[in-house]
């Protein structure tokens, strides 16, 4: 055998175990060393019966004085219970389900059991302990527990972990060795022995560093290498220091804020210098991004340009369109929509005038990058709503210019921890100031027992002419889950607001029939529109000034911010009032926090660290794999110090083309799941 058997070739493992290996990425005999374990059970100290805890999770050894089989009350099924002893006292341990353990455990036989204690009432108890028969010259342990799937026990797993281990000599080490000495690691062997049976708790904390380190080194190599596609050795567009911002920004029908100006300003600089302009702008929700961007379409297409804006939405794209064009119309700059939706005729006549130029800015969803679209001139990218695209889909999209400037923006705050990942080397600019004459959104915590007053207080503001929104998690009932659904929700709101028009949006509705709903609601034919998330990002809606939320708890907190931010965008009062039906402590820290403060920076710091990274808002949309050790947040030190050693290595290799980097090159594949590529 080698590493690159399948894991067949281990004996006890068939096609059934196979099969079920395959769903935890367990293919060859190399797969088990990465297959770490989600904790362990540190089984080098056994404790006397007597000083158990409740709670606790104890080794004991001790002679089985005496076996029961019964009944289990309810579901009939057989039950062993055993008196255990040692020289201090006694527990009963008990085995529901217990098959054959009658037969395997043996009266006056001595035994190590290894689970957790409960005590009540002076009964000393343990439930469906792991036990081994005692032997003195077996050695206690810290014990791996591995994730595991239905077919593969946690015995079968440390048992194939042993035997695969003998092969660790042939794994041999990529990392440079000076890399190693600068950073105190262990090498790679010594790590992913002790990562699996670690002798104690110093060489487990060694193993876990290196591996650690590791993950973090080829996430931020792999991420870098495609950001530098962008930019390596590309003289960027040096637009016309003739084309001023300001004239397109003085024929608003507002005043910009100072934050609006001071990014508008370091945009200016980056699009006249010669270096390709990579920068975000993050701004909370209403804080007028979307006119900083019209500023810089401005000056490029004025320089001789085009332009594209790619939103993750329809829904979003069509609004800033609708927007976009009347503004730009006045200057005579010609836009074009392209969404999967748009008819084949409309969408063949959009690309041949893009492709000569008569079109000068087109604004889309991702159909913007599919391959048959093509520009004449493309100058500048802008994506909007940034984290719901992948890395690789902004690179294809600036592929389609020769070095555009690229300009990306987010209404969600992203936190600084996660903004040094998905965005480390874009300069970074924040819009934090509002529109002047708008009032703080007052956020109202109710239970589900008091809902009916919630919808009173709806009922009285739009009795004043308001406008309201009502969102819920899920489009239909679930008979899983006992939560509120939007079809639900407008059949009850329809029953106990007979005088108001009330409407139904959800995602899955046609585009006319949303853009119909939307249309209608901005211009107020609509009094309470019941939706799901599908308004979460770039409905602006004046008039709405109340937000409900059912069933909140469900809801990320950053999520929930930015639903708050489709209301509190006029001058009358805005509330948004949480449901929630969230009894833990998490839910109710959520529920604080949110009353509490309505800046989205802090709010998105909290989020991440209450859900962590993985559910922030979905890693991997990002082009972010999944992290099997590290954290986003507790390793923060380590990312910062990987981020040099990344940079160090590109810098000496930039394609990771020498021999001794293949190893390296190859791991960093296999953690984004594809072929990164290291070139343009």
């Amino acid at each position: 055998m080698n590493l690159h058997d399948k894991t067949s070739a281990i004996k006890g493992i068939g096609a059934k175990k196979a099969s079920a290996l395959k769903k935890l990425n367990i293919e060859n005999i190399e797969d088990f060393f990465s297959f770490y374990p989600r904790d362990y059970e540190d089984r080098r100290e056994r404790k006397e019966i007597r000083s158990l805890t409740d709670g606790e999770t104890a080794l004991i050894k001790g002679k089985v004085i005496l076996l029961v089989k019964g009944k289990s009350r309810f579901q009939r099924k057989q039950t062993l219970k055993l008196l255990v002893q040692d020289d201090t006292g006694s527990i009963e341990i008990i085995f529901f389900h217990s098959g054959y353990l009658d037969k395997v455990l043996i009266k006056d036989e001595e035994y190590d059991f290894y689970g957790k204690v409960s005590v009540s009432l002076g009964k000393v108890q343990m439930l469906h302990p792991d036990f081994t028969k005692y032997e003195p010259e077996n050695e206690q342990t810290i014990l791996p527990v591995y994730p595991l799937t239905s077919g593969i026990s946690q015995g079968e797993m440390r048992k194939w972990q042993k035997e695969t281990a003998v092969f660790l000599p042939e794994v041999s080490e990529y990392l440079p060795a000076d890399m190693i000495d600068r950073n105190r690691l262990c090498g790679i062997q010594y790590a992913l022995e002790h990562i699996h049976f670690p002798k104690d708790k110093q060489k487990l904390k060694e193993a876990k560093y290196r591996l650690i380190f590791e993950e973090l080194l080829l996430l931020q190599t792999g991420l870098l290498a495609m950001k530098n596609r962008v930019t390596a050795n590309q003289q960027g567009i040096q637009f016309s220091n003739a084309v001023r911002m300001e004239e397109y920004a003085s024929g608003l029908p507002y005043k910009l804020t100072g934050a609006q100006r001071r990014v508008i300003s370091e945009i200016n600089d980056d699009m006249e210098s010669m270096k390709v302009m990579n920068r975000l702008v993050q701004g909370d929700v209403g804080s007028g991004k979307t006119a900083v961007a019209a500023c810089a379409i401005f000056k490029a297409v004025k320089s001789g340009y085009q332009a594209v804006l790619m939103a993750p939405t329809e829904l979003l794209a069509r609004q800033h369109y609708d927007g976009l064009q009347k503004e730009f119309l006045k200057y005579g700059i010609k836009t074009g929509f392209l969404s999967g939706s748009i008819q084949a005729k409309e969408k063949k006549i959009l690309l041949e005038e893009l492709l000569s130029g008569e079109i000068d800015v087109v604004i889309g969803t991702h159909a913007v990058i599919q391959p048959g679209v093509k520009f004449f001139n493309l100058g500048l990218v802008i994506t909007d709503e940034q984290h719901r695209f992948g890395v690789n889909q902004r690179a294809i999209l600036s592929q389609k210019g020769e070095n555009p400037d690229i300009l990306v923006m987010t209404a969600t705050p992203i936190p600084r921890t996660l903004a040094v990942i998905l965005y480390g080397d874009l300069d970074i600019s924040i819009i934090d100031e509002m529109p002047p004459g708008r009032q703080p959104i007052i956020t109202r915590i109710v239970n589900s027992e008091t809902r009916e007053a919630s919808y009173e207080f709806v009922k009285r503001e739009v009795r004043k002419g308001r406008q309201a929104y009502v969102v819920a998690p899920l489009i239909a009932e679930s008979d899983t889950m006992d939560i509120k659904s939007a079809l639900g929700l407008y059949d009850e709101l329809k029953e106990k607001f007979k005088s108001f028009i009330i409407a139904f949006l959800h995602g899955g509705m046609k585009q006319q029939d949303k853009d119909r709903i939307m249309k209608e609601f901005s211009e107020g034919f609509i009094d309470i529109l019941i939706s799901t998330v599908v308004i979460e990002v770039g409905i602006n809606v004046p008039n709405a000034t109340i937000m409900l939320i059912e069933n909140a708890e469900r809801f990320g907190l950053a999520q929930l911010h930015q639903l708050r931010g489709r209301v509190g965008r006029g001058e009358e009062q805005s509330y948004c009032v949480l449901i929630t039906s969230g009894k833990s402590k998490i839910a109710q820290e959520r529920a604080e926090i949110m009353k509490s403060t309505t800046d989205g920076f802090i709010i998105a710091e909290k989020d991440l660290q209450l859900r962590g990274p993985g559910e922030f808002f979905g890693m991997r949309q990002h082009g972010v794999p999944d992290l099997k050790l590290a954290d986003l947040v507790k390793h923060i030190k380590i990312l910062n110090t990987v981020r040099d050693e990344a940079a160090l290595i590109l810098t000496d290799d930039a394609f990771l083309a020498k021999q001794s980097n293949q190893d390296f090159r190859k791991k960093i594949d296999k953690l984004f799941q594809q072929t990164v590529h290291f070139s343009i």
